[in-house]
């Protein structure tokens, strides 16, 4: 108990390498669970093969992985492996989360709850059920593309006009933005790539007593070395943010038009932006286009600030005794209060006021002056700590059923309210440096 990887603050899924003992997590998978694959770069790093699996280690052997066949493997010799690193396989009684057999407690995390995990499901096959494959680093594009692909716009657009695209597309289409959408929508779409098993595979594997994975799902390499082509970040091997990704397919549509509709109008809005000088009064109203609502984190808002003091307390305890963390409890933020935050007056820095034809202290606050047919809500997870470095805020927020935002809705200007003069600020030519 106790580990963690020496490259990130994760401890669980961590594997120890049999040839220098380095400890790391392993690779992120389709359902949530994993880690950041520092393991795997460790091998392409250095070259050691042999990984065991922390928490499988028992007095009977442990899993063992072999990064070069890519695949799992048995090492006969493990127990003077293991000892050798100082591990005696014969004490070792714990189960994969580090809780005794008769401990073991009901998985309960929020991704297990929205997977239903150990629940029997019964598996979907057919049109609209079709699954995407990671290819360890691609979660954030297969969940946008799943939830575009989801609009009846975007299958219009592509899927639709797919016998058209197909026909138009240059000598290369791995280089045309709407070949691969089409092909992409089409693979999500048509069913053909979701087939239950057949009645006679399924005797067979149960007489050989073995289990074959379907060959179901698409695997969207070709997608996504095109789409990310140019990219500084997409087009690496890193883990990388959905909301960034999204406005950036966005913006392949809109330069990449497909037949009389723009798919992607169904996500535009407009906002409008209120500007007021606070030793004038006068405003100014602006509008810009946007594809996305950005609510903060309200962390001040969490409804269970004693059980996070109390952790909080417990954890710095465990560490400084180099015992097990407790178990994590996480902020619960109403999503109204994100709400909140995202409509209050926030300062304009720098900013120039037109009235007083000098700097002045100004407020603005931003209002939908038109409303999406579908609106993509981010919540801003990320901060910058006291170090400069980025962040993740580990929060619970609610997302309610219906959301109604008509108080949000844009007024334009009020009675008794008097517009800012339209003069821009003087042009500020720097001083020559001296001696030129």
């Amino acid at each position: 108990s106790g580990w963690k990887c020496s490259k990130c603050d994760l401890r669980d899924n961590l594997w120890l390498n049999l040839t220098d003992g380095s400890v790391l997590c392993g690779k992120w998978f389709f359902d949530g669970s994993g880690g950041n694959g520092h393991a795997m770069e460790h091998y392409k790093e250095t070259g050691y093969p042999l990984a065991v699996k922390l928490g499988t280690i028992t007095p009977d052997g442990a899993d063992v992985y072999s990064f070069d066949e890519e695949e799992p493997v048995l090492d006969p010799h493990i127990a003077k492996h293991l000892a050798h690193f100082g591990i005696d396989m014969l004490q070792m009684q714990v189960t994969e989360n580090g809780l005794r057999d008769n401990d073991i407690k009901p998985r309960v995390s929020e991704w297990e709850v929205i997977q239903e995990a150990g629940v029997k499901l019964k598996p979907m096959y057919g049109p609209g059920y079709t699954g995407m494959k990671n290819l360890g680093n691609s979660c954030y594009l297969n969940a946008v593309m799943q939830a575009i692909f989801s609009i009846p716009e975007f299958q219009r657009a592509y899927v639709g006009n797919l016998p058209r695209i197909f026909d138009y597309s240059p000598l290369d289409p791995t280089q045309d933005f709407n070949t691969q959408m089409a092909k992409l929508g089409h693979g999500l779409l048509s069913g053909q790539y979701s087939k239950p098993p057949m009645k006679s595979e399924l005797i067979e594997q149960v007489m050989k007593e073995e289990h074959k994975p379907q060959h179901n799902g698409i695997s969207p390499r070709m997608f996504k070395a095109f789409i990310s082509k140019g990219h500084p970040e997409f087009s690496s091997n890193r883990q990388q943010d959905a909301q960034e990704f999204f406005l950036h397919l966005i913006n392949l549509v809109e330069r990449n038009p497909v037949g009389s509709e723009n798919p992607s109008d169904v996500f535009r809005f407009l906002v409008e932006e209120r500007t007021q000088c606070c030793q004038s009064r006068k405003v100014r109203y602006t509008e810009r286009v946007d594809y996305i609502m950005q609510l903060p984190v309200a962390m001040e808002a969490a409804t269970n600030k004693d059980e996070l003091i109390a952790y909080e307390l417990k954890r710095r305890e465990a560490e400084a005794a180099r015992r097990p963390l407790p178990e994590l409890v996480r902020a619960k933020i109403p999503f109204s209060a994100c709400l909140q935050a995202f409509s209050e007056p926030s300062n304009v820095e720098d900013f120039w006021s037109s009235a007083l034809q000098a700097k002045s202290a100004g407020v603005k606050t931003s209002r939908f002056a038109s409303f999406p047919e579908y609106l993509v809500v981010q919540i801003k997870k990320f901060t910058f700590g006291l170090d400069w470095i980025p962040k993740k805020l580990d929060v619970s927020i609610d997302m309610p059923d219906f959301l109604d935002i008509s108080h949000l809705r844009a007024r334009g200007l009020q009675p008794g309210e008097e517009e800012l003069p339209d003069i821009a600020p003087p042009i500020v030519i720097p001083d020559d440096p001296k001696g030129i």
